[in-house]
C-alpha cells in the first residue's frame, strides 16, 4: 500500500491568493481558529497533515461582520445581545430578544461581495455539487468551551441560492436562546461572530468509526473499527449492529465480528436521505475486506500520530473505494480493563474499574479499620458508611456481598479505588497478607502481583484530571457526590452542578460513629449542626454558583443500629430496605431532620444555589407533614428554596401532580430503588443481580410517566443512577423523553455528556428533516 492510497487528499486547487473573506482548507491550521472557528481550523489542520478530508473552504468570520455592518444592523445586534445576556433566567424574555436578533440577521444576509466570492468558491468544487454547511463559531471545539450541537449544520445543499441561505441560517444560530444562555454561563460577553464551513459531501458506500485504543479493554496497542453499509449515521446512532474489527497496531487482524444490518441509509437522486432495505445476502455479509480495513487502520494511526494522543474518528468510503476522514476528536477517557495472567482466586461484580496489586487485609467490622495499612487491599463481608475512613486508605476493595449500587461500589467509584463486590466467598477464599491483583474492570481477584503496589498503580481510565470542558448540552449533566474531600476535584470537571449530595457519608463523619439521639441527649446538637454545615459548605463553595441538591439523610434502621448506641433506639426490622427510612422517619422522629435543616439554613444564607431533596416519599400525607417541618424551620423561611423529592417508590407516578401542587418543583428519579420496588428484587443481592434490570419495560414506563408529568407541570426532572453511564441507549431514551438533567458518578460525567450531546444532535437533525 502506498502513501498516496492511504493519505489521499483533496484534488481541489486553491485560489491563487488568500482572501480576507474566504480560505480553502489547505490554507488553514489550528493557528487560524480565531478567524475560521474551531471546526474550520481543525479541518485545515487535518488537510495540512496530508490526511484525506473531503474538499472545502471556510467563510471567515469577517464575512459575517462585514455583512451585518453593511446592512446597518451591527450596533443593534450588539445592544440586543448585551441585553439578552442579562435575562437568561427569563426564558420568555430571552426567546423574544433572540427572535429579534435572528430576524435582523435573516434580513441582512450576506453582502453581494460575499455572495459573489461564495458562488465562485462553490463552483470550484463543481457545478451542482452537494455540500455540507456547518457553523464554526469562535471558541467552538476548543478546550475551554464548545458550541457543539447548538449552532446550525445543514447537509446536501445544492445551488447558489440555497447555499447563501444555508450560510445565513448558520449566522442566525449565533443567537439561539440556548447558545446565548451558554455564552452567558461561560462569561463570553463580547459580540459573537461566525465562520462557516462549506464541504463537499462524500457519497458514502461504507462508513463507521475507528478508535486508536480499544474502548472495550482500554488497550492502546490496537485499533477498534466499526463499519456498516451506507451513511455512517446508522453506526453513530446505534440503528444497526455494525461489524466490529480489532486490529493490532502492528497490522495483524486480531478479531472480526460480523454484525447484522437490515437496512442502510443512502441518498436519492434529489439529495435526500432514504432508508433502503437489505436482503439476507447483504444483511449478514462482512462490510470491510482486509485491504480496506487496513487502510482505515493506517489512516487512524496517522491521525493519532499527528495529534499525539488516542483518537476517535469517523470515516467513509466512496464509490471508488477511497477512504475519507469525516471527523476526528481525542478520546478523553479510556477505561483500562487489564487482561493479566494469574490464577483466579475469587470473582464477583465489577463495581469500580482499575487494576492494582497488594497484600490482602481481611476485616470483619469498621472498628478493625486501624489494622489496614496503606497499600493493602480491604476484603470485607460488606461495607456501610462507617467503613469510609478505611476505604479511603485501601488500595482496592473486595466484598462478599453487594451489588453495583451498594455502599462499597458507590464509595469506591467516587474515590477511584478498584472494587469487586458480590464475591460471596471472598473473605474465605483470600488470606491475610496474601499478594493478589484486583481487576475491578473484570470483577476478578488473581493470585500474585500483576500491577504495581498502592494507588499509584491503579490503571483507571477516568483519572482524577478533569476532562476538557467543551461539549454543551441542553440536558444538564450533574454529579452524585458524597464526600467533601473530592468536591474540589470534581467541580473542576465539565459538570453543571451536584444533582445528589448524599447526606449519609457526611453525617457519618459528623456523628463520629454515634447514633444521633445519643448526641442530642448529651447536648451536642450544636456541634453536630456545625460539623454538618462545614461539610456541606465545602461542597457548595467548590461548585458555586452551580446548584447543589442536598438529599436529606436516608439511613435505614439497620445502618442506624450499627452506630454506637443504635441498638437502644432502633427497631430490628426484617426488611429495612422498605422499612423505617426517608420521609416517614422525618415526620415520626423529626429530631435529626430538624438539625439537618438548621445546618442547611446556615450554608444557604450565602449560597442560594443549595436545594433540599426529600428521599423515599411514599404517600401524600407524610410529604405534607414533612414540608410543614421545612416551612417551620429557618431554611423554609428563606426565599427561592428549591424543594425536590426522590422518585423511588412507584406510588410517586400517581401522586406527583399532588406533590407539585404542594410546592415540589423538582423530582429526581432514583432508578436503583425504583427498579428494586418495581421488580421486587433487592438491589444489593448478588444472587438476584441478573434480575435487577433498570431497562425493564415496567421500569421504563414508570420513568416515562414521571418525566411526562414533570414536563406537563413545568418542573425539573432528573435521574440519578448508573444506567445512563452504563448504557448510551438508556441515556438517549431519557433525552428523547425530555428529561432536564441526568446525575451520574463523577467518573462517568464526561462520557454521559458526550452521549447526551449526540442524542440532542440527532433530535435536532430529525426535527430539521421533518
Amino acid at each position: 500500500m502506498t502513501d498516496t492510497e492511504t493519505h489521499r487528499t483533496s484534488t481541489v486547487v486553491a485560489p491563487p491568493q488568500t482572501s480576507d473573506r474566504l480560505r480553502w482548507f489547505d490554507r488553514l491550521g489550528l493557528r487560524d481558529a480565531e478567524d475560521a472557528g474551531g471546526k474550520g481550523a481543525n479541518l485545515g489542520e487535518l488537510v495540512s497533515a496530508g490526511l484525506p478530508v473531503p474538499p472545502g473552504f471556510v467563510l471567515l468570520r469577517d464575512c459575517y461582520r462585514s455583512s451585518m455592518k453593511a446592512a446597518g444592523v451591527a450596533d443593534e445586534l450588539s445592544g440586543l445581545h448585551q441585553q439578552a445576556l442579562t435575562v437568561v433566567d427569563d426564558p420568555a424574555q430571552l426567546e423574544k430578544l433572540c427572535e429579534s436578533m435572528q430576524q435582523l440577521v435573516a434580513d441582512a444576509g450576506p453582502t453581494e461581495t460575499v455572495r459573489a466570492e461564495l458562488r465562485a468558491a462553490y463552483h470550484r468544487l463543481g457545478d451542482g455539487v452537494p455540500v455540507a454547511v456547518r457553523s464554526s463559531a469562535t471558541g467552538e471545539d476548543g478546550r475551554d468551551a464548545s458550541f457543539a450541537g447548538m449552532n446550525r449544520t445543514l447537509t446536501d445543499i445544492i445551488g447558489d441560492d440555497d447555499l447563501a441561505d444555508a450560510v445565513t441560517q448558520c449566522w442566525m444560530s449565533l443567537f439561539g436562546p440556548r447558545v446565548v444562555a451558554y455564552r452567558a454561563g461561560r462569561g463570553f460577553t463580547g459580540d459573537p461572530a461566525m465562520a462557516v464551513v462549506v464541504q463537499q459531501m462524500v457519497e458514502s458506500r461504507r462508513a463507521g468509526v475507528a478508535f486508536t485504543a480499544d474502548p472495550g479493554s482500554g488497550a492502546r496497542d490496537r485499533v477498534a473499527v466499526e463499519g456498516a453499509l451506507g451513511l455512517g449515521e446508522v453506526v453513530v446512532s446505534g440503528l444497526v449492529q455494525p461489524d466490529t474489527y480489532i486490529v493490532a497496531k502492528s497490522g495483524e487482524i486480531l478479531d472480526v465480528h460480523v454484525g447484522h444490518q437490515d437496512f442502510r441509509i443512502v441518498r436519492d437522486a434529489d439529495g435526500h436521505d432514504i432508508r433502503a432495505e437489505l436482503g439476507p445476502e447483504l444483511a449478514d455479509a462482512r462490510v470491510l475486506d482486509d485491504d480496506t480495513l487496513r487502510r482505515i487502520v493506517d489512516l487512524a494511526l496517522a491521525v493519532e500520530q499527528h495529534y499525539g494522543c488516542p483518537q476517535d474518528l469517523e470515516w467513509a468510503t466512496d464509490a471508488s473505494g477511497g477512504v475519507w476522514l469525516v471527523q476526528s476528536r481525542p478520546i478523553t477517557t479510556l477505561e483500562t480493563v487489564s487482561d493479566v495472567p494469574g490464577e483466579v482466586l475469587t470473582r464477583g461484580l465489577s463495581a469500580a474499574p482499575g487494576t492494582v496489586s497488594g497484600p490482602v487485609r481481611i476485616l470483619r467490622s469498621p472498628e478493625e479499620g486501624a489494622a489496614l495499612a496503606p497499600g493493602e487491599i480491604l476484603v470485607a463481608p460488606m461495607t456501610n458508611p462507617d467503613w469510609l475512613p478505611t476505604i479511603r486508605r485501601a488500595a482496592a476493595v473486595v466484598t462478599d456481598a453487594g451489588g453495583m449500587t451498594c455502599h462499597a461500589a458507590i464509595v469506591a467509584r467516587e474515590l477511584r479505588v478498584p472494587c469487586v463486590v458480590g464475591t460471596r466467598t471472598g473473605t474465605a477464599d483470600l488470606v491475610d497478607g496474601q499478594i493478589v491483583t484486583v481487576d475491578g474492570g473484570k470483577g476478578l481477584v488473581r493470585a500474585g502481583a500483576q500491577a504495581g503496589p498502592g494507588h499509584g498503580a491503579v490503571e483507571v481510565g477516568a483519572t482524577p484530571t478533569a476532562p476538557p470542558a467543551g461539549i454543551v448540552t441542553a440536558t444538564k449533566i450533574y454529579v452524585n457526590l458524597g464526600m467533601p474531600d473530592s468536591a474540589e476535584a470534581v467541580a473542576a470537571q465539565d459538570v453543571d452542578g451536584v444533582g445528589l449530595l448524599r447526606a449519609e457519608f457526611i453525617l457519618t463523619e459528623a456523628l463520629g460513629g454515634r447514633h444521633p439521639k445519643d448526641l442530642i441527649e448529651h447536648g451536642e446538637s450544636d456541634q453536630l449542626v456545625a460539623a454538618l454545615a462545614n461539610s456541606v459548605e465545602r461542597v457548595v463553595d467548590a461548585f458555586d454558583p452551580r446548584p447543589v441538591i442536598y438529599r436529606a439523610s436516608d439511613f435505614r434502621s439497620n445502618e442506624f443500629r450499627a452506630l454506637r448506641g443504635g441498638a437502644e433506639y432502633e427497631p430490628d426490622e426484617h426488611n429495612p430496605m422498605i422499612g423505617y427510612r426517608g420521609c416517614f422517619r422525618y415526620v415520626t422522629e423529626p429530631e435529626l431532620f430538624r438539625l439537618e435543616l438548621r445546618a442547611l439554613a446556615q450554608v444557604r444564607t450565602d449560597h442560594p444555589g443549595l436545594g433540599l431533596m426529600i428521599p423515599f416519599v411514599r404517600t401524600k400525607w407524610e410529604l405534607e407533614e414533612c414540608l410543614a417541618l421545612v416551612d417551620a424551620s429557618e431554611l423554609g423561611g428563606q426565599r427561592g428554596l428549591h424543594r425536590w423529592i426522590m422518585a423511588e417508590v412507584p406510588s410517586v407516578v400517581h401522586w406527583l401532580p399532588e406533590y407539585v401542587g404542594m410546592g415540589i418543583d423538582g423530582v429526581s428519579i432514583g432508578s436503583n430503588d425504583l427498579t428494586q420496588l418495581m421488580l421486587g428484587v433487592d438491589r444489593d443481592s448478588e444472587i438476584c443481580a441478573e434480575v435487577f434490570d433498570g431497562a425493564d419495560p415496567a421500569v421504563l414506563d414508570a420513568i416515562e410517566q414521571i418525566i411526562s408529568t414533570g414536563r406537563r407541570l413545568g418542573i425539573t426532572t432528573s435521574l440519578c443512577g448508573q444506567a445512563p453511564s452504563a448504557d448510551p441507549a438508556y441515556a438517549e431514551r431519557l433525552v428523547r423523553l425530555g428529561i432536564t438533567s441526568i446525575s451520574v458518578n463523577p467518573d462517568a460525567a464526561a462520557a454521559v455528556r458526550r452521549t447526551v450531546a449526540a442524542a440532542e444532535r440527532r433530535l435536532l437533525l430529525e426535527a430539521t428533516r421533518r
